[in-house]
């Protein structure tokens, strides 16, 4: 299974920039990219170990649901 790294831009919207074999040339590239992001900006930068493009978009891109042990003003 390849490494795929996405750019998540406004309203999750993910922008593939590309699929590495190993972490290790997945891990160098979206690091490159992050140095590359303006401060001010809400993108991000994702890497995500999956099956083919379509699973790896539908993880990052999935709503999850909120951990009712960590809601509230307990903390």
């Amino acid at each position: 299974m390849p490494y795929y790294v996405f750019r998540l831009g406004m309203f999750k919207i993910a922008e593939k920039q590309g699929e590495w074999a190993t972490f290790k040339e997945a891990r160098a590239h979206v690091n490159e990219l992050r140095k590359t992001l303006d401060p001010k900006s809400s993108d991000k930068y994702k890497m995500i170990f999956a099956e083919n493009e379509i699973v790896a978009q539908e993880t990052l891109t999935a709503e999850r649901e909120l951990d009712q042990r960590l809601a509230g003003d307990d903390w």
